[in-house]
């Protein structure tokens, strides 16, 4: 395909930024009806109370005041869905427990609903929240998914008669077993893969509006896609979705956890209908703490088996996934989801992965950028290096020697992946080179002289993107000239507007300035997936590429007619369409205003089912330097190379793969959700949570080297999660790199100051 100046593959800049910089954004706080009443909620204080009453007698009656709800009022409505269930071991069916929208009878964990107050001011809705009377009767809870196994722990759910949530597996024990037994080596590791908050700039709000004249109700939320909300909101108001018009504005970041349904939807939309006025309410960044559901949390042991020549055998894989109290929207799933990416980009013949779900008294855990996929190459990767450091092979042989080849593509692995293309060692060898890991010993002693211990680590990741549903929508050409997307993806920030433009101009030669793109509306939007899984560029530019084809087409007939030639002699050139060879040329407005431009002929259709996952990879490098004195950790180096298997905009391409480093940084170095054992969160604001900022983090070397997808029409394969999955095990395989000449060969997330200082001290032998 032909380069243009705005098209694929070109670094143009984003086209939205001007709105956002100069303070033009809309974001759902910014569209609030100024006639609306405000919502809060009170949550409780413990992490395990049985409910003897809820009386809100005296803050009915407080002024301003217009409704209170508790979970007496709400019986007509549903509970929340857990929308993937998952099969145990034996066949047997998952065990789901309600998730009610208001807490009934029993909060099981701080931070649980259990009244909604509507007030015609905030600060009134909270001098009533106060004045509510909940008695509540103290119970022991459970913080911890090895603690919620033990013998008598307190039970989440006493009539499941157990906190596991569910076991499944995969793979064949007794043959991984024997070829353990029969093994010449056997590495092990054990992995705390920490719990997380997202932490996006924008907290969630929603605000429910309701028309008795229609009887449609209307939700304006931040969201990471407004049709699968539809249906799951509706379900639970017990309407059809039809009746339910769902709106998402612009959006400050989602990360995965602005893609669930929270029991603050319906609430909204159920005392907006009781009300008569719309009713809103916008949380406060403690109550993303306290009630947006979190990530990871993953206890993993996993052991490789290997024969003499440091050859990969087996994998033996045991995971313990804290679920929290209630099944989130994916809940389940998501550690599942990293069981799949067990194996990474290794040729691991056997696997056995047994993967236990368990509930705790905490907030619920569903997905977080890379949902499960960063977990598994953590594992993965920090088990490697052991491999390494055991066998005395080096990091970046071992991993040459178990590579899966370019030559045993497409590769099926042990559980349930088809591989379509990869060549993981070239990717590595590229990553070494830019790194001048070869050259890391002179750097290492240098740093030693000025009393630093300096170290470097790697690791090499695979994963999963673009699987599951299609996108449907239009590319239109509009009266003015300029054209518009219709489209089910759901920008938080990547950039989709430029992207999707960028395709537009490369088959429409026209400014993507003068592109528009429309989604966020289920009035408009009929059908969509929204954003997640890395989703949005690899199955929506293939959507607006087709419908841009059918769009062209189109024009050059109406073209060819208004100018008296053959469509086949009319080409698009610098916003016009022209007749090949000559200065004839019509402006897309006036082919717009044609009498015979009927508004079929102006709008092309596109669909792209994907027929299966993508699957990105690369390797990441980080060194590190350690402040023995104060075991402070500071990256000096980072150096990426990946494969997208094509780039639309490279520009684009860096922003997600930054954001994702700076993620992965932050998990390594820095954040961790805290609860003591009573349940209460410890790390409720950010003055607990520790989040990355610009001085922990270095310019980052980064490039690609794409092979082409196979299973995408446009060889894509998603970018948007990769960097906060290939960075986490590259950090800490540093830090320990680094910490290794004092005979230090594990550290657990995140690596702070005190942890490391720790390790050091205990390596010298200090008290």
């Amino acid at each position: 395909m032909k380069p243009k100046k705005f098209g694929i593959g070109q670094a143009v800049r984003r086209v939205e930024d001007q709105k956002f910089i100069t303070g033009a954004g809309r974001y759902n706080a910014d569209a609030l009806p100024a006639d609306r009443l405000t919502a809060v909620f009170l949550r409780s204080p413990h992490a395990h109370a049985r409910i003897g009453g809820v009386d809100t007698t005296a803050a009915a009656a407080m002024p301003g005041v217009a409704l209170i709800l508790t979970a007496d009022d709400i019986g007509h409505l549903k509970q929340l869905p857990c929308l993937a269930p998952l099969p145990n071991a034996d066949g047997s069916t998952m065990a789901q427990p309600d998730y009610p929208l208001l807490a009934r009878g029993r909060v099981r964990h701080v931070g649980d609903a259990v009244a909604m107050i509507v007030a015609d001011s905030e600060v009134a809705a909270r001098d009533a929240a106060e004045a509510i009377a909940v008695d509540y009767h103290p119970e022991a809870a459970i913080i911890g998914s090895k603690a919620a196994l033990e013998t008598g722990a307190p039970l989440v759910w006493p009539d499941h008669k157990t906190n596991v949530a569910f076991e499944n597996a995969i793979g064949d024990a007794k043959e991984v077993d024997a070829i353990f037994a029969r093994a010449a080596r056997i590495c092990a590791v054990e992995i705390v893969n920490q719990r997380l908050v997202a932490n996006f700039m924008e907290p969630r709000s929603a605000c429910g509006e309701y028309d008795p004249k229609t009887k449609r109700y209307t939700l304006t939320t931040s969201s990471q896609g407004v049709n699968g909300l539809q249906a799951s909101v509706s379900a639970v108001l017990g309407v059809e979705p039809a009746d339910l018009r769902v709106v998402t504005h612009d959006v400050g970041g989602g990360f995965g956890t602005k893609s669930f349904i929270y029991r603050e939807y319906p609430l909204v939309l159920e005392a907006a209908k009781r009300c008569g006025r719309a009713v809103a309410w916008v949380a406060d960044r403690t109550e993303h703490f306290l009630g947006d559901a979190q990530g990871r949390d993953n206890v993993t042991r996993a052991e490789m088996a290997l024969d003499r020549d440091g050859k990969f055998l087996a994998l033996r894989i045991k995971i313990l996934a804290d679920l929290g109290a209630y099944l989130s929207q994916y809940g389940p799933y998501i550690p599942w989801l990293g069981v799949t990416m067990a194996t990474g980009p290794y040729d691991i013949p056997k696997v056995h992965a047994l993967c236990t779900a368990v509930y705790t008294h905490s907030v619920p855990v569903d997905a977080y950028r890379g949902a499960g996929r960063p977990e598994a190459a953590y594992v993965l990767e920090r088990l490697v290096d052991v491999c390494a450091r055991e066998t005395g092979i080096s990091r970046e042989e071992i991993r040459a020697k178990n590579f899966i080849k370019p030559a045993q593509m497409p590769y099926a692995t042990p559980t349930d992946r088809k591989f379509d293309v990869g060549e993981f060692e070239a990717a590595m060898r590229k990553a070494l080179e830019n790194a001048e890991w070869s050259r890391f010993a002179a750097r290492r002693e240098e740093a030693k002289k000025r009393g630093r211990l300096r170290g470097i680590g790697m690791a090499s990741y695979i994963e999963c993107t673009a699987w599951g549903e299609g996108e449907t929508g239009t590319v239109t050409l509009d009266k003015d000239g300029g054209f518009t997307i219709v489209i089910g993806t759901q920008s938080n920030g990547q950039g989709h507007a430029t992207a999707y433009a960028q395709i537009v101009a490369q088959h429409l030669d026209v400014d993507p300035a003068r592109v528009r793109m429309v989604q966020g509306d289920t009035d408009i939007v009929k059908t969509g997936a929204g954003t997640g899984g890395s989703r949005s560029i690899p199955v929506g530019a293939v959507m607006v590429t087709r419908a841009s084809e059918q769009l062209a087409e189109q024009l050059r007939k109406l073209a060819g007619e208004a100018l008296e030639v053959a469509s086949g002699d009319i080409e698009f050139s610098d916003g016009a369409m022209r007749v090949i060879g000559t200065d004839r040329s019509i402006s897309f407005a006036d082919i717009a205003k044609l009498p015979q431009a009927r508004p079929d002929m102006l709008t092309g259709g596109g669909e792209f089912v994907p027929p299966d996952a993508t699957y990105p990879n690369g390797t990441h490098v980080c060194e590190v330097e350690i402040d023995p004195e104060t075991g402070e950790t500071q990256i000096v180096r980072y150096t990426v190379v990946d494969d997208f298997g094509m780039t639309l905009n490279p520009l684009l391409l860096q922003g997600q793969v930054h954001g994702g480093i700076a993620q992965g940084v932050g998990q390594a170095l820095m954040e961790q959700t805290v609860y003591d054992s009573g349940g209460q969160l410890l790390t409720a604001s950010l003055m607990d949570y520790q989040l990355p900022r610009a001085e922990n983090l270095v310019k980052f070397d980064f490039e690609t080297r794409n092979v082409p997808s196979t299973t995408n029409p446009m060889g894509l394969k998603g970018a948007g999660e990769a960097g906060s999955i290939g960075s986490t095990p590259a950090v800490v395989n540093a830090v320990i790199d680094a910490l290794s000449p004092l005979g230090v060969t594990a550290i657990d997330m995140p690596a702070t100051p005190s942890k490391i200082y720790g390790k050091i001290a205990a390596a010298q032998g200090a008290p």
